[in-house]
């Protein structure tokens, strides 16, 4: 099912939910409960052949104790898969005995909307959000362990009047019993990956059995749980809405969504960008974070953020609904109302803020020490190279190659004079090169992201030029529609951008596959590069090197090549650790045009390696 077709039976299933939602809920869990019971028979059918294999083993039949190997490893696989695990959700936990405002506040949610069971845990983020967790212990089979998550950042940036909405929508969840039977949909989902990928991965004859199940039910069933979701989103804002106001619920939406947007445009780049200058971040993020969510942003910037997320239309790559259909459906039109000094939700926490405030602030300068070390160190680097462009003077940077031009462009914007500087810079780079993929993609990019229509033409000339911009413009070109409300053509992009991305995904899948089965051909080098091969390979000790192209469906124009190498004798013992080296050098030192999969020809893939050997003048070494 690809995505047109994804989409179009959503919009179909969306309808027969909206007439009759209790007996739509009724059909996903029986059909949940189908795709389960297919798997457990299986299981019972694997298990009933390993009685029999057993009852032929114990006869000391070879046949009966290889059946009884294979079947109890296929058996095993499908157990594993089953039992799903979901990895517990991070944050600082808070008692009632630090909090107890919020705690109040959480105990007259949960009595008003009838919610199920109880939080075994609070959790305090820093991001701006807030969810319920259920966390299974025994996988699909439940027993959840309940988290209510927080964000400081949204406790900082609300009324408490506006986070007792937001509260109120994840706490409906609960209360309607959304969470167990999403999270339960969600947990079979990802066990029905789990498996099919454990069973590719084994080369099991299992795949066979499951296969019909993959290609046709688990497609099927995630588009019909796909409205039961959605539904869930509207029916919580409803709940959000009734026990705060409609005016609550729609303003915490409102500045959540623009907050959003200038936490990731202005603040956080904001911070990040002393790593050019600073060895350690000189301030605490959520120490400051309040004062500047609760300020209004520039007008202007608060305008067009509202726009670009009133414009985002719901489709089938989110279940949430967009903020558009979510306010129409609460009856209110989008609002800012942050929240006046000393009126913000964060103070639900009482004594115990600051302590947590420190204590994230701490956990964020751990969590990004090491990469900001490298950044910083990288950023000194970049402009050592930036000052060797410059110390050639203008004589200097005429004769550089386009690259290099292109490439100091890049390092202005980068570590240098800025944006401004570096877009004219590739700007006068373009007049001159107006049929460069590259530049015309550079700029346009740019253009794009400041709402200029004159990026537009250039990102497209960039994409019949060169496939490898396909993708990522016409990502490019959807969001820029999308921020002008022009349908049509945002459509038509976003479809061209699904279609180039899962070509690419099933041409990688196709790469990362190998195995005996496969068709293997010449691999086409030109001699001189066939040498070239050589003389690398010759330095790494090994006695041997069979080189083939992969015959692939997906982008046959790009190559992908298969290497085997072998390391040993017969006689002697290999050591796994000198062919993990092995195959790490000969990937490090392998110059191919192309992808490529290296394996060891020796042990577990010698089936693979003779296929290799099979294809005439395929040994280089």
């Amino acid at each position: 099912m690809n995505h047109d077709q994804f989409e179009a039976l959503v919009l179909r299933l969306e309808a027969e939910y909206a007439r009759d939602p209790a007996r739509y809920r009724r059909g996903v869990i029986a059909l949940a409960f189908a795709g389960f019971g297919y798997i457990l028979a299986v299981l019972v059918l694997g298990l009933l052949m390993i009685a029999a294999a057993l009852l032929l083993a114990m006869k000391a039949t070879l046949l009966g104790i290889k059946l009884a190997f294979v079947v109890c490893a296929f058996v095993w696989i499908i157990f594993r898969a089953l039992w799903v695990r979901l990895a517990p959700p991070q944050g600082r936990a808070v008692t009632r005995g630090e909090a107890p405002e919020l705690f109040a506040l959480l105990d007259h949610l949960q009595r008003e909307l009838h919610a199920r069971g109880r939080f075994h845990q609070v959790l305090i983020t820093d991001e701006l959000n807030a969810a319920v967790v259920q966390t299974p212990r025994l996988g699909v089979f439940g027993w959840h362990r309940n988290t209510l998550i927080i964000g400081l950042p949204l406790m900082k940036a609300l009324t408490r009047e506006q986070l007792a909405a937001v509260l109120a929508h994840e706490i409906g969840h609960l209360g309607g019993g959304h969470a167990r039977l999403g999270n339960w949909i969600y947990r079979l989902r990802l066990g029905w990956v789990r498996l099919a990928a454990m069973l590719e991965e084994s080369q099991s004859l299992g795949v066979i059995v499951f296969r019909p199940f993959y290609t046709r039910f688990v497609p099927y069933f995630t588009a019909v749980s796909f409205p039961l979701a959605r539904g869930d989103e509207y029916e919580a804002d409803a709940n959000s809405a009734r026990l705060t106001s409609p005016a609550a619920a729609a303003a915490a939406l409102s500045t959540t969504a623009v907050l959003a947007s200038y936490l990731a445009e202005r603040f956080w780049p904001g911070l990040y960008r002393q790593v050019n200058d600073h060895a350690r971040p000189q301030f605490a993020p959520l120490e400051q974070m309040g004062s500047a969510l609760q300020a209004p942003p520039d007008p202007d910037d608060t305008r067009r953020w509202l726009d670009e997320a009133l414009a985002r239309k719901t489709s089938v790559d989110d279940t949430h609904p967009s903020l558009a259909d979510r306010l129409s459906a609460l009856g209110e039109e989008a609002r800012m109302a942050p929240p006046a000094p000393g009126e913000s939700a964060d103070l639900l926490l009482g004594p115990a803020l600051q302590a947590i405030t420190e204590e994230l602030d701490a956990r964020w300068r751990g969590r990004i020490a090491e990469a900001w070390d490298a950044r910083h160190a990288e950023v000194q680097q970049l402009r050592e190279r930036l000052a060797g462009f410059e110390q050639a003077g203008s004589a200097g940077l005429l004769a550089l190659p386009l690259e290099d031009r292109i490439s100091r462009a890049r390092l202005i914007e980068e570590v240098g004079a800025g944006e401004a500087v570096a877009l004219a810079e590739l700007q006068g780079l373009l007049a001159d090169h107006p049929d460069h993929a590259e530049l015309n993609y550079a700029v346009g990019l740019r253009l794009l992201k400041a709402g200029d229509d004159a990026g537009v033409p250039l990102v497209e000339r960039a994409i019949a030029q060169d496939e490898d911009a396909i993708a990522s413009g016409a990502a490019l070109l959807r969001d820029h529609y999308e921020r002008r409300r022009d349908d049509e053509k945002r459509r038509f992009w976003s479809a061209r951008h699904v279609e180039r991305r899962e070509l690419l995904q099933v041409a990688e899948a196709e790469r990362e596959a190998v195995s005996a089965r496969d068709r293997f051909v010449f691999h086409q080098l030109e001699p001189a590069a066939l040498e070239r091969l050589r003389a690398q390979l010759a330095q790494l000790g090994l006695r041997g090197v069979w080189l083939v192209r992969k015959d692939v469906e997906y982008l046959p124009h790009r190559s992908h090549f298969v290497v085997a190498f072998i390391l040993t004798p017969w006689w002697r013992w290999r050591s796994q650790g000198r062919v993990s080296r092995a195959q790490q050098a000969l990937l490090d030192r392998l110059d191919l045009p192309g992808t490529a999969t290296v394996f060891c020809g020796e042990g577990e893939n010698s089936t693979l390696w003779r296929a290799l050997k099979k294809v005439p003048n395929s040994r280089v070494l």
